[in-house]
């Protein structure tokens, strides 16, 4: 028992002795996506991580911009998540497939509350909310990824991209309702399917 104290107070001395900005936007990312945007308030992002009010908006202007920043971050790693992961295939069409079991695998293992952009997107209902802002261009460039990836892939118009996107984002919302046991596990299989329709079957 006393080892388990020991160690909760090094992890807790250690965490202290952390910027304050990086304790509140790390504890901010997490509270945002397993509380949601609105249920949080600044007070407790601040308690939670051993730092006072005051000291959030020295280095957050306000919540909203705190939002903002959050999804910037997250949009950044998922970019390079997803640069490296296509760059480990040849050709445009497996770098598809090949990014469709990777998500498939991803949002199975790591993204219980599904998407934290679409997530934000959802919460946050003005045009010009900082956040809403960063996810709507997010959400845009997927769709032209996806698109230009079909496009190289040798699809005709845009129909194949669209679809991957609206799979994708309906994978997002079933893993969030019906678990990761639940239509999400069939992701991979049927961009497959989705992508031979389109590729091998055209008039």
């Amino acid at each position: 028992m006393s080892g388990r104290v020991s160690e909760t107070a090094d992890i807790s001395e250690a965490k202290s002795r952390r910027p304050a900005r990086d304790r509140i936007f790390e504890t901010a990312r997490d509270m945002f996506y397993r509380r949601g945007i609105r249920a949080v308030g600044v007070e407790a992002i601040a308690a939670e991580a051993g730092a006072t009010k005051m000291s959030l908006y020295r280095n957050f202007p306000s919540k909203d911009e705190l939002v903002a920043e959050v999804l910037r971050e997250q949009s950044r790693e998922g970019w390079i998540w997803w640069d490296e992961v296509v760059a480990r295939f040849e050709t445009p069409r497996e770098k598809l497939e090949g990014l469709f079991a990777a998500f498939a695998e991803k949002a199975q293992t790591e993204e219980e509350y599904g998407c934290a952009i679409c997530n934000a997107a959802v919460e946050l209902h003005e045009a010009d909310h900082p956040a809403r802002v960063v996810a709507d261009e997010y959400k845009r460039e997927t769709l032209r990824r996806l698109v230009e990836m079909a496009r190289a892939a040798g699809a005709p118009d845009d129909e194949l991209g669209d679809g991957l996107m609206l799979l994708l984002e309906g994978a997002y919302m079933a893993r969030v309702t019906l678990t990761s046991e639940g239509p999400v596990k069939t992701l991979a299989r049927t961009a497959r399917a989705l992508i031979r329709e389109h590729l091998d079957h055209r008039d």
